[in-house]
């Protein structure tokens, strides 16, 4: 399925048109920070899940807090919403999906991956693209929640990419899958976003991810803390990566950990470990690459599970078009579609 046309007619989604005047990659990527989006006040039930201690120890066991929201009928499933880089289940575009879902009629589980707030106090460390011994507990506790209904998993950005590792991982742990934006090659990523024209991008994402750190509740090694303060503050995502998240994941070093948590390689492989996929990427995304979409796309023309959509246009999960956000569309569209089966 790699970029069926008929995909979006069998959904009943149109193709993706802009909206005046977010056009670029640029604009459609930075939409909702620039117009504030009109939310409606938080009622998700707080839910707590045990998660243990990081690999290597640097963080003991602790707790992440999801919400959950329930639509007003009886749930057609439960789907497990996780957000990107320095998100987390407060931001606009995270909320948004979720209201679209619950529209269609599926309940919504919002994680607060390790490190965001809120529920930062309740767990020490951070996440990685690959956190499969936190997430596992958070699948197991939402299959619960959906009962005998299909638990299904949406991803943002890196929030996809985690979701493809415990997929590829542990098949079978999810009934479908949609992922918006979703880097498949962390190397690939990490250089893109140091190009030039995206040093704002990385300044901004720097400064979330080293805040998070340092704001660990139960603190942060001597040697993180000097290497995340004053002059060898990391400069570039990548050695954020080199410093942090890396060891705190039992990587041998930033290299290892791009290769083995960049699911790429691993979907060409076993695409058939993954339940009914579909990843979204716009050509014109300015933090993740197409080439890797468009390369595996090239891989698994054949496959039943893996589906691909692009755009020409879209930026970086904004997708931003006439009728709001066609990204959420396309995956309540998606989601919905795997119930109906």
């Amino acid at each position: 399925m790699a970029n069926d046309p008929q995909l979006l007619k069998q959904l009943g989604v149109s193709s993706f048109q802009q909206r005046f005047p977010w056009f670029g990659g640029d604009l459609q990527t930075l939409r909702d920070t620039f117009r504030t989006v009109d939310l409606p006040d938080e009622t998700g039930r707080r839910v707590l899940v045990d998660v243990p201690a990081l690999p290597t120890g640097a963080a003991q066991s602790g707790q992440l807090l999801a919400l959950l929201d329930q639509p007003n009928r009886e749930p057609r499933g439960l789907v497990l919403l996780l957000h990107g880089l320095g998100g987390s289940s407060a931001r606009e575009g995270l909320r948004r999906m979720g209201l679209r879902l619950q529209s269609a009629g599926f309940a919504v589980l919002r994680l607060n991956l390790r490190g965001a707030d809120p529920g930062r106090e309740l767990a020490g460390g951070t996440y990685a693209a690959r956190c499969n011994s936190d997430l596992l507990p958070v699948i197991a506790h939402a299959r619960q929640l959906a009962g005998d209904r299909p638990l299904l998993g949406a991803g943002i950005s890196l929030g996809g990419t985690m979701l493809l590792n415990a997929c590829l991982s542990f098949p079978g742990v999810l009934d479908g899958l949609f992922c918006a934006s979703s880097p498949l090659d962390l190397a690939d990523c990490s250089a893109s976003i140091e190009r030039p024209r995206n040093r704002v991008y990385q300044r901004w994402l720097l400064k979330r991810l080293v805040r998070q750190t340092l704001a660990d509740p139960f603190g942060v090694s001597a040697t993180e803390l000097e290497e995340l303060s004053g002059d060898a503050a990391p400069r570039t995502i990548r050695a954020f990566d080199a410093a942090v998240t890396a060891p705190r994941w039992g990587f041998d070093d930033v290299e290892a950990y791009y290769r083995e948590a960049s699911p790429l390689l691993h979907l060409i492989a076993g695409p058939d470990k993954l339940p009914p996929t579909l990843l979204l990427q716009a050509l014109d995304d300015p933090w993740v690459p197409a080439s890797a979409a468009l390369h595996l796309a090239d891989a698994v023309k054949t496959s039943s599970t893996i589906g691909l959509q692009f755009t020409k246009k879209g930026g970086h999960n904004g997708f931003h078009g006439r009728g709001g956000c066609w990204g959420d569309q396309l995956a309540a569209a998606w989601l919905g579609s795997i119930v109906d089966r």
